[in-house]
């Protein structure tokens, strides 16, 4: 049976259109080899996906969130509702059932290095013919937000069913080839190195700048290169060279998910009007929160915190 939750207001900042996962976290000494058997920690559940990420980390900033997902009729899709309703994200769009809801299945060992396995289970049933029964829910969007977590048809109908007005910001991780059609309304592609050098191939060269250059040339009307410490790169087709953007310097505890806090800030304050450097440099400062405290949606930032860096 599928349902949906709640129903939406008249206007959003911003709509994440995206994935939910619930990550099953285990501690282990080593991981295991092939026919072995080890003994972990207790299991630790998160809230998780880029696109739950993105809502979450949003709404903490104050911006009228929504997102548009696909989650299971079980446990893990209670939890993930509950997170987003917590956060302040309206999920008016968040269809359920079809399949069980996507998890991440993940391994850490003494040294923080981890082992990842993804179910997308019902982030894989998220189709274009549900971009297209949203069509009420894009229209109160101003900045539409989109990954790679979901199919690729179903990110392409997305791009499609944009309303007039609409701006659409793409990071394609986990990285794919892009149809014309979805890299021409990126505004802006924001992707990190590795994300880069795959899209460009052997002649990405070896600077930002460069990528940059290579990026604009495929037709998005705008990108942001994200890079980590050292803040992040914009560049515009409108006009203008690359330009850097430097990030406040943090004592970093945890990145995980400071991606997606960076995506969603950026997201919402082009929304509200700010140009592209100007919001990269809120972003930046989002990210550079996010890495302070452990986690993925218990690290993102208030806008109270981010001020006080």
């Amino acid at each position: 049976m599928q349902k949906n939750e709640g129903s939406a207001p008249s206007r959003h900042d911003l709509l994440v259109v995206g994935s939910a996962n619930a990550d099953l976290v285990v501690g282990v000494d080593r991981r295991p080899g092939p026919g072995e058997t080890v003994l972990g920690s207790d299991l630790v559940v998160h809230p998780g996906g880029k696109g739950a990420n993105q809502a979450v980390a949003a709404a903490r900033l104050g911006a009228r969130t929504a997102l548009l997902a696909r989650v299971g009729d079980d446990a893990h899709g209670r939890l993930l509702r509950a997170s987003q309703q917590e956060a302040g994200v309206d999920t008016g769009g968040v269809l359920v059932g079809g399949a069980p809801t996507g998890v991440a299945l993940i391994t850490v060992d003494p040294s923080g290095d981890n082992s990842i396995v993804v179910s997308p289970g019902a982030n894989a049933r998220l189709t274009p013919g549900d971009i297209r029964a949203a069509a009420p829910l894009l229209a109160t969007a101003r900045v539409v937000s989109v990954q790679l977590e979901i199919p690729l048809d179903t990110v392409a109908e997305t791009a499609r069913s944009l309303a007039p007005g609409t701006r659409l910001v793409l990071n394609p991780s986990p990285p794919a080839p892009l149809p014309d059609e979805v890299l021409a309304a990126c505004d802006p592609l924001v992707v990190n190195e590795h994300e880069a050098r795959f899209i460009l191939g052997e002649g990405a060269g070896s600077t930002p700048e460069s990528w940059a250059r290579g990026l604009t040339a495929l037709g998005p009307r705008s990108v942001v290169i994200t890079l980590g410490a050292d803040g992040a790169l914009v560049s515009d087709t409108r006009g203008g060279d690359p330009v850097r953007v430097p990030s406040p310097r943090v004592d970093a505890v945890d990145t995980t998910g400071a991606g997606d806090a960076f995506t969603a800030a950026l997201a919402w304050r082009l929304g509200l009007g700010e140009d592209l450097a100007e919001a990269a440099g809120y972003a930046v400062r989002v990210g550079a929160a996010a890495v302070t405290k452990e986690g993925a949606q218990a690290s993102f930032p208030t806008a109270e915190e981010v001020a006080a860096l």
